[in-house]
């Protein structure tokens, strides 16, 4: 929907890569899809879940044996993101980092978008 022909809507690092096969593998999923949702103190938040097929107007990034369905409502927002994945002894889990992200809550879990043109509040 938001695409330039040729180029890849989300860019995956090699880890993230790794570890959206091995959900896919260990759930029987087709992908995981990838969405945003209001909430949190910044205002947005990104959403993950495995999914069973791709739903329409879903975009479909495929990488080795990773698939990554981004939601049409989060298209615009997710473009030219990196997802990446991190593993620590106290935390791990997927990182995303959005070139369109203008602000972000303290913890990360929450971000915010500039206002489209036109429109009265933040996405």
């Amino acid at each position: 929907m938001f695409s330039i022909p040729g180029k890849s809507p989300v860019t995956i690092t090699l880890a993230a890569e790794r570890q959206i096969a091995r959900l896919m593998a260990q759930k029987s999923g087709s992908g995981l899809r990838i969405g945003l949702k209001k909430g949190g103190c910044a205002g947005m938040e990104y959403t993950m879940e495995m999914a069973d097929a791709p739903t329409p107007g879903d975009e479909v990034v495929e990488q080795g044996e990773a698939r990554v369905l981004i939601a049409p409502t989060a298209q615009m927002f997710l473009f030219g993101t990196e997802i990446d994945y991190k593993s620590g002894l106290l935390e791990s889990g997927f990182k995303f980092r959005n070139p369109n992200v203008t602000d972000s809550c303290g913890c990360g879990e929450s971000i915010s978008f500039a206002a489209l043109e036109g429109s009265r509040a933040k996405a």
